[in-house]
């Protein structure tokens, strides 16, 4: 049995859509690019009324976001919160489908270590990941070179679309570990939800209270897009951080996993 190939397969679908719908987010934001810099003083004197508080927790810089960077960096807020929930609800479903539909006793049954199932869902769910960046990725280099006004270097461009993979790994690894410790989901978005809400909101209100500390504890802020702009590079503090807690994540999931009592089917 190729459990590998098997989810993959069930994941099929699912994977279609979200890769269009996150290039349907992108190719809507993008289009109203040309509308954003028509007229620079005008926009640029609109948003300067709102609170700078808000303008940091919407990722909106007004040195930045008239470029095409700027302005990639300002849509990537929407599309990684939604790229978030995509790796939590797989991490976190794609490990406890099994109990949910009482096969886990079948599955286990077979000759496959415990490990190698959870490694071979776990391969096909980052396999999964890094189709949708692919696509994503692909999509935001053909959006931006058909909005664009001025020259930009691919690289740039496509090192802040990276940030959607890298926070997508943190929610696979973290979606995996609920599924290990919460003894039976029922229903994987009641778990995956409120959790990437939670992280979304903790690190848009240290934005707003202008607490540089709480980048640590969200995802969503380990990377900077001025940051990026300015430096074409990421972070390594955030980059070893989120290496930790994935490391941490995924070896708890192994650990649990192995050892938690699977109920057969009756």
């Amino acid at each position: 049995m190729n459990v590998f190939l098997r989810e993959l397969s069930a994941y099929r679908k699912s994977t279609i859509i979200w890769c269009a719908s996150l290039s349907a987010i992108l190719i809507v934001f993008m289009a109203l690019y040309p509308a954003f810099t028509s007229d620079v003083a005008a926009t640029k004197q609109v948003l300067g009324q709102f609170p700078e508080a808000l303008r940091t927790a919407l990722n909106i810089s007004l040195s930045d976001f008239f470029t095409i960077y700027g302005f990639y960096g300002y849509l990537l807020n929407f599309a990684i919160l939604a790229g978030a929930i995509q790796a939590m609800n797989l991490g976190t479903g794609i490990i406890s489908k099994e109990v949910a539909g009482k096969t886990a006793d079948f599955l286990l049954s077979k000759p496959m270590t415990r490990g190698r199932v959870v490694s071979a869902k776990l391969a096909a769910a980052f396999t999964i990941i890094v189709i949708t960046n692919v696509v994503f990725c692909g999509v935001s280099y053909l959006a931006a070179l058909m909005v664009a006004t001025e020259t930009f270097a691919i690289g740039t461009l496509l090192l802040l679309a990276s940030t959607m993979f890298l926070v997508q790994l943190v929610f696979l690894a973290l979606g995996a570990l609920f599924a290990v410790l919460i003894p039976k989901i029922k229903s994987v978005i009641a778990v995956s939800m409120p959790a990437v809400f939670t992280l979304y909101i903790v690190g848009t209100l240290g934005d707003v209270l202008g607490n540089d500390k709480v980048r640590y504890m969200s995802p969503f802020k380990f990377y900077d897009t001025a940051y990026i702009i300015k430096n074409v590079g990421l972070e390594g503090k955030f980059i070893a951080l989120e290496a930790a807690i994935i490391i941490v994540a995924i070896a708890a999931s192994y650990v649990i996993y192995i050892k938690k009592d699977v109920r057969a089917s009756a």
